[in-house]
């Protein structure tokens, strides 16, 4: 396994951590040992499910327990998890999210299904190259975010998730045909202001919607080929909306924007205060905020802020919180670690020898 950096230190190479390992002997024969726990290597199981899928199984969970109960088990998992202990967590609300965290991933006990991540692929025309990514969220602690493009849109996916929005879901969205023009310095400091201007382009937005919504709909009912309509620029502020976008584009791709001074408002929350002062362009986003569950999801308004081709940042408006990203740039793999080829010949002969 693969773990963050202790919060909120997204700089700081990731963590490793292994689950399990598989034993190959003579005549096709193979054992599998669960590593978890702190009593050393004990007997696991591994089943294929389907395509880039499989499951790992612990058959002897008491391994996994500790004489202080778990008590003892829950402080050994803060240090390791945390790099800290209960005490130094003053916070009501993350102390209670740690806790929520710890009961939810001990109860597997390392009976678990892998999934093959597929990395986005890269284009020249990308702001950056896209890819993995650590970032702060608040009281959850680091998270892993995966980075794609998709023509004026980039993507941020959970990887790994948290009690309000699990793994899997698009955490922010960037426009890249709506670039932000930050006041200076000074005025940067004052949130209404930057509020203001996002709140400004987020009703643009809405507008470029409709326009185009209004579009289609007109395009449906019309008896004509259906690439008449989208060959016709959009009018009114429609129009503007493709010249920002074409603007955008030529700005994202064409050229290198030169850096400008950065700095939060006052009042936005940042885990890391160590954050870069100077960024070569931001956007308008959104990212996705839910209660614990994922209830009541919403998209809410935001800042995306490139810093460089490693690092990017995120202004959450309506929390007042700032995330900050950094690029994951371990090869995922060990010495001993076999090829793909190889590991799924592995597993498949631990199926046949189980069948």
């Amino acid at each position: 396994m693969y773990l963050p950096p202790h919060d909120p230190h997204v700089d700081d190479p990731m963590r490793f951590k292994p689950l399990f390992r598989i034993h190959l002997m003579e005549r096709k024969c193979a054992t599998v040992e669960c590593m978890y726990g702190h009593k050393g290597p004990h007997n696991g199981h591994i089943q294929i499910v389907k395509k880039d899928e499989f499951s790992t199984k612990c058959n002897q969970t008491d391994h996994h327990r500790m004489s202080g109960g778990r008590q003892e088990e829950f402080r050994t998992w803060l240090r390791e998890e945390w790099g800290r202990t209960l005490e130094d967590i003053f916070h009501e609300h993350m102390q209670e999210l740690i806790l929520m965290k710890f009961i939810y991933t001990s109860q597997y006990d390392n009976c678990l299904t892998y999934r093959r991540i597929y990395l986005p692929p890269s284009s020249p025309d990308d702001l950056i190259k896209p890819g993995l990514f650590k970032g702060t969220y608040g009281s959850h602690g680091l998270e892993i975010v995966m980075l794609s493009f998709h023509g004026k849109k980039a993507k941020g996916t959970k990887i790994t998730g948290d009690p309000n929005i699990p793994a899997g879901q698009q955490t922010v969205e960037i426009d890249l045909a709506h670039p932000l023009q930050l006041p200076d310095i000074e005025n940067l400091r004052d949130f209404s202001e930057l509020s203001r201007i996002v709140l400004e382009v987020q009703e643009q937005v809405r507008r470029e919607e409709q326009e185009e919504e209004h579009q289609q709909e007109e395009g449906d009912r019309s008896q004509q080929a259906a690439s008449q309509p989208a060959a016709k620029p959009l009018g009114g502020e429609g129009a503007e909306g493709e010249e920002t976008a074409a603007g955008a584009e030529g700005t994202t791709q064409n050229k290198t924007p030169a850096s400008q001074p950065f700095v939060l408002p006052m009042g936005v929350i940042s885990r890391n205060e160590d954050y870069p002062r100077t960024c070569r362009i931001c956007f308008y986003g959104t990212g996705l905020i839910a209660g614990h569950g994922f209830t009541s999801p919403e998209r809410t308004p935001g800042v995306f802020v490139l810093f460089d081709d490693d690092r990017f940042g995120f202004i959450w408006l309506e929390l007042k919180s700032f995330s900050l990203y950094s690029r994951i740039k371990v090869s995922f793999q060990n010495a001993e670690a076999p090829s793909r080829e190889a590991f799924d010949e592995m597993l498949k002969n631990i199926q046949s020898l189980a069948t």
